[in-house]
């Protein structure tokens, strides 16, 4: 599909930074994590559905991350 993207697209650099957007989406994944422990150790963190909503929206960030990380060529031996 990101080849689609990209063979359609009127604006190529975006093909060519996505492996950076996707480094970025990882380290906001990881501060997300990161203000959650610290919160969570310095704060009284009572209510479970904020825990929940910080985990799923730090999966979601880091699952797109990796996803426009992914190398898709395949290398011949």
């Amino acid at each position: 599909m990101a080849f689609l993207f990209c063979a359609l697209s009127d604006f190529p650099y975006f093909c060519n930074m996505k492996k950076e957007l996707g480094k970025w989406l990882m380290d906001i994944a990881k501060y997300i994590v990161t203000a959650l422990l610290l919160s969570s150790v310095f704060g009284d963190m009572q209510n479970p559905w904020i825990i929940m909503c910080v985990i799923l929206s730090a999966a979601i960030t880091l699952t797109a991350g990796l996803i426009l990380i992914k190398d898709n060529t395949k290398e011949e031996k």
